[in-house]
């Protein structure tokens, strides 16, 4: 144990620490700047009249679009001065609070790279990645340092390595290496993209693309380690983050793993870069011995981020359908859900039945990412029963007719139509999901 302690506290230079803040909180300032600008606000957190809440923060509210712009602008903010390392501590966690708050106001916002924006800050704000090339320290020389402990960034790498480790692993599946699916379903739309479309709806490339996603993801994280392989490792990162980004929709997510993934070089090549000579290296950071508390704070963080993506196994029916277990699991883009809800109201009262639409109270974006989710098609059940009852039609069933299509299979019943939402517990919706269908993806029916 004392020996992994030294080897954690053991001096590195801090330089790529330094970048890697820079890198963040640029990235993050052009985000918030670029939801502001591009009509994201209005269509995300103004249109809509409802908000799908996550369990944990049903609480959340969400502004006035005079208040959205502002907590926008307060967030590109503090990100501005992540980057700048002025007033650092307070600039990431209010970078923090204000990013957080934004994914809190609906779920159906959740993305794979919010979620590893959110974990990367949280790094960030226990780190000392002001102490190197910032404003904090031309206002207070005493606070540069020329070294970090090495936890800093081997825990940075770690969580980068979660991402492309668990989303391998999530490619380990007959659709993905055998049917080359989804991406062939959206692949098939993609033939008119400029250069590269004629290869990408030649027949075979669903399947050749499929597995070269798999190997990338399941082994560039070794190449990235080793030195002499690290340099033509992360041209093939760019290259591959760079056809991603071209291919599909997936926001900043290429431009974050390309700014990141330099943190598996060696700590000091910030300063190679530049011509700097690195330092010379104590026996020690200067902040102290190894502490016990830390590395048991370092080793639950570790083990919770191995064990979260890895919960859906304790968790019954398939992930992908009843989508137990999916969020925070690095299961990207392995699956497409094309599917329709319709909700039925009775009134045991009455006798009376009503055919409720979700566009009654859904903007298309939301209905689209609700369709194919058990707990956003409940939660929704629940705010159906409650307007019914502010319109004076109390304690109604409602149920719901989701017929839902996995990576290109015929539509099937997603919940049991029988049973009244509205009377369920949210822990309780996967009992009402039907088993997946066995029909196998599209590729093998139309072959």
């Amino acid at each position: 144990m004392n020996a992994l302690l030294r080897r954690a506290h053991a001096p590195v230079d801090i330089a790529s620490l330094g970048a890697f803040r820079i890198l963040y909180g640029t990235l993050m300032c052009v985000a918030a700047v670029r939801a502001m600008t591009t009509g994201w606000v209005e269509q995300v957190l103004v249109e809509p009249t409802f908000f799908f809440k996550y369990a944990f923060a049903p609480w959340m509210p969400v502004w006035s679009p005079t208040g959205l712009y502002v907590h926008l602008g307060l967030t590109a903010l503090c990100a501005a001065l992540v980057a700048l390392g002025l007033f650092y501590r307070v600039a990431i966690i209010g970078f923090l609070i204000g990013f957080t708050g934004l994914q809190l106001m609906d779920l159906t916002n959740y993305l794979n790279h919010y979620y590893l924006v959110v974990l990367l800050g949280v790094l960030l704000a226990v780190m000392p990645a002001h102490r190197i090339a910032s404003l904090d320290v031309r206002r207070r020389p005493e606070l540069r340092l020329d070294t970090a402990p090495a936890w800093t960034v081997g825990l940075l790498r770690f969580q980068l390595a979660c991402v492309y480790v668990f989303a391998a692993l999530a490619k380990l599946t007959p659709d993905w290496l055998l049917h080359g699916q989804p991406l062939g379903i959206w692949l098939a739309s993609r033939g008119e993209t400029p250069l590269i479309g004629a290869l990408v709806a030649h027949p075979a490339a669903p399947l050749v693309m499929s597995w070269a996603g798999f190997l990338f993801d399941a082994t560039i994280v070794f190449w990235l380690s080793w030195r002499r392989s690290r340099p033509w490792a992360y041209l093939v990162v760019v290259g591959f983050h760079g056809a991603t980004a071209l291919l599909f929709d997936i926001g900043m997510f290429p431009l974050i793993m390309v700014a990141a993934t330099p943190i598996f070089f060696d700590p000091s090549w910030p300063r190679r870069l530049f011509g700097q000579r690195p330092p010379a290296l104590p026996d020690r950071v200067a902040s102290g011995r190894p502490s016990r508390l830390g590395a048991a704070a370092l080793a639950a963080w570790i083990g919770l981020h191995v064990l979260l993506p890895l919960r859906h196994y304790a968790l019954p029916g398939d992930v992908l359908w009843g989508e137990a277990g999916m969020r925070w699991s690095w299961k990207v883009l392995v699956r497409a859900k094309d599917g329709a809800v319709t909700f039925h109201v009775t009134d045991p009262a009455s006798g009376r039945r009503f055919v409720v639409s979700p566009g009654r109270y859904l903007q298309p974006r939301q209905e689209s990412e609700m369709a194919g989710q058990p707990d956003l098609i409940h939660q929704l059940a629940r705010h159906i029963a409650g307007d019914f009852a502010a319109r004076g039609i109390a304690d109604v069933e409602v149920r719901a007719e989701a017929r839902v299509s996995l990576n290109g299979r015929p539509a099937a019943l997603l919940l049991d139509p029988e049973v009244d939402l509205a009377a369920l517990d949210p822990d309780d919706i996967q009992r009402a999901v039907r088993p997946m269908p066995t029909d196998p993806p599209l590729s093998r029916r139309a072959r």
